[in-house]
């Protein structure tokens, strides 16, 4: 029996829309694909008690964004032996909208190392980054885990975005315990690749999620986590950036680029851009009662 055209008309679209609604609920996230140079190793974690041995920790050397040598390692870090946590934020377009920014975080060892974390879109050749693409399942999710010589160089030395590096306040405890749950996100996307997404899992939804795995319900969602950029004004409000500065005041005080991109390459890179941090503050100084 042949439909009347009224009801063709209305039918035809929504079959539309379900085929549609099909075809996007099929689309898998893979962990099988060619990928960027810097986004092709996924890093891997063992535990023996606090002792975690990293593979595919990444520590490439920049001469520029497009000129550089790659290199992963495999590198072993005590938990037991975590000092300071730092916020690491990388505003696109300092003089413009601040929302738009990537952050990362870096975990402080008493030997002096520094292992950043950054949560990334992860991109294939040829591919580049956007917002909207972002919430397309177009990009797979992925921890990059590495030296600040690289992560943190890569965006204040060699990109045009303005940098800041937050001392947080927590205690080491609570510090082991959010790279910890880091690290087993990172192994877990090995065998359930996960899609990014630019507004529900991103590079700052994520590291507030492993924030709040550690002290469940301390930093709230809200667009200052949808738009990065202002993340910092967040952690000001709950008291989370270690120092009795306003925010204004900490934006100038915390800001690394031109100290990043004079060590360059540097081996003491990490306390390079910190010299100037610790003349009137102490980041690492007596832990706070917030991230307990």
């Amino acid at each position: 029996m042949r439909l009347p055209r009224s009801r063709r008309a209305i039918l035809a679209p929504t079959f539309v829309v379900l085929a549609a609604l099909g075809a996007w609920s099929s689309v898998r996230p893979s962990n099988d694909r060619e990928w960027t140079v810097g986004l092709d190793v996924l890093p891997y974690a063992t535990f023996d008690g606090d002792v975690a041995t990293i593979e595919g920790v990444r520590n490439f050397r920049w001469r520029s964004l497009e000129d550089f040598d790659p290199r992963y390692e495999t590198r072993t870090y005590d938990l037991s032996r975590v000092t300071s946590l730092w916020y690491c934020l990388s505003v696109f377009d300092p003089d413009g909208w601040r929302g738009p920014a990537h952050s990362l975080l870096s975990f402080g060892f008493d030997d002096g190392r520094y292992l950043a974390v950054s949560v990334e879109a992860r991109k294939e050749p040829g591919e580049d980054y956007s917002v909207y693409r972002g919430m397309a399942k177009r990009f797979e999710l992925m921890y990059v885990i590495g030296d600040e010589r690289d992560l943190i160089a890569n965006r204040a030395a060699l990109r045009p975005d303005s940098v800041n590096l937050y001392p947080i306040r927590a205690t080491p405890e609570a510090i082991a315990a959010i790279l910890r749950d880091i690290l087993e996100a990172a192994n877990r996307l090995h065998e359930r690749p996960e899609f990014y997404h630019t507004i529900t899992n991103n590079c700052t939804t994520r590291l507030r999620d492993h924030v709040n795995a550690v002290v469940p319900g301390l930093v709230p969602a809200g667009w200052r986590v949808v738009l990065p950029g202002y993340s910092d004004e967040l952690l000001e409000r709950l008291d989370l950036i270690a120092a009795d500065l306003t925010l204004e005041e900490a934006r100038v005080a915390f800001d690394i680029k031109a100290t990043a991109t004079a060590a360059v390459g540097e081996a003491a890179f990490s306390a390079r851009i910190r010299t100037g941090l610790l003349v009137d503050h102490d980041p690492t100084g007596e832990p706070g009662s917030v991230l307990e």
